[in-house]
C-alpha cells in the first residue's frame, strides 16, 4: 500500500510509555511503521521499545521546553507525530486542586504547544508529513467535575483547527482524534459508571483506522460520541442536565 501513512512511515508517538499512545506504538509496529518513543519514564519506554520490531527511545517531559529542545536538536527524520501524553485528575470546581490543575494544563495543553512548537517547522522544512492531536469527547462542552482536564483538551481540538487551517497546502496533514473512556490509569480514578469505556488496544484501532481515513476529526466510540456532537447544538444547561 504505497499510500498507507503507516507502513513504511516512521512516526514520533509522544506520550508512548502507556494507554493509548502504548497501544498506538503496538499497533503501528504491527502496521509496519518505525518508532521515534517519547515520555517522561525511561524505563518503560526502554520496556516497550524491546517488545517491537523497529523503535528508538528519546526521553521527552513535555512540561519542559528545555527538554523538548533537547530531543528534537537530535534531528531525527520522522513523517508523523502524535501526541497523546495527558494528565487526569477528576475534579470538581466546589473540591479545586490548584497542582493538579495547573499540572493538567501543562501537561495537556501546554505541552502540546512546546512539541508543536518543534515539530510544526520541522515538518514544514520537509514539505510534508502529518500531524496528529488527542483531543478528548470532555473538550466539546464544559462538563461536571472536570476542571483542569476538559478545558486543556478543549484546547488540544481548538490547536488542531488552528493548524489544518494554517499548513492547508503546505503537504503538512492535521488530524484530532477524540475519544471517550479508555481502561488506563488514569480512568481507574474515576468512581462513576463510564458509558462504552474502551480497552486502549481496541482504542488505538480506530486511531490507526482514523489514520489511514484522512478524515480531519474523529470522535468515539459511537453512539457515545453523538451525544457529544450533536449535544454542540443544544442549549448548554439541557446538555448539561444529561451528566447531572
Amino acid at each position: 500500500m504505497p499510500d498507507d501513512p503507516v507502513r513504511g512511515r516512521t512516526w514520533w508517538i509522544v506520550g508512548a510509555s502507556e494507554g493509548l499512545g502504548r497501544s498506538l506504538a503496538q499497533g503501528m509496529d504491527a502496521a509496519g511503521a518505525s518508532l521515534i518513543l517519547s515520555a517522561r519514564s525511561e524505563d518503560r519506554l526502554s520496556k516497550l521499545a524491546a517488545e517491537l520490531t523497529d523503535a528508538r527511545i528519546v526521553p521527552m517531559d513535555v512540561t519542559d521546553p528545555n527538554s523538548v529542545d533537547a530531543a528534537f536538536d537530535q534531528e531525527l527524520p520522522f513523517d508523523g507525530i502524535l501526541f497523546s501524553a495527558g494528565f487526569y485528575e477528576p475534579m470538581p470546581a466546589t473540591a479545586w486542586d490548584a497542582r493538579a490543575a495547573r499540572t493538567m494544563g501543562q501537561v495537556n495543553f501546554v505541552g502540546c504547544l512546546n512539541v508543536m512548537g518543534r515539530a510544526v517547522p520541522a515538518l514544514l522544512d520537509r514539505g510534508r508529513g502529518r500531524i496528529v492531536l488527542v483531543g478528548s469527547l470532555s473538550g466539546f462542552r464544559g462538563l461536571p467535575g472536570a476542571i483542569g482536564y476538559g478545558a486543556s483538551k478543549a484546547g488540544v481540538m481548538h490547536l488542531a483547527e488552528n493548524l489544518r487551517a494554517d499548513l492547508k497546502g503546505t503537504g503538512v496533514e492535521v488530524q484530532r482524534v477524540n475519544p471517550g473512556f479508555i481502561r488506563t490509569r488514569l480512568t481507574e480514578k474515576n468512581d462513576f459508571r463510564m458509558p462504552q469505556l474502551m480497552e486502549p488496544e481496541d482504542a488505538a484501532e480506530v486511531v490507526l483506522t482514523a489514520i489511514r481515513k484522512g478524515r480531519f476529526s474523529t470522535s468515539f466510540p459511537a453512539p457515545f460520541a453523538w451525544l457529544f456532537t450533536a449535544g454542540q447544538h443544544l442549549p448548554l444547561s439541557w446538555f448539561q442536565r444529561i451528566f447531572t
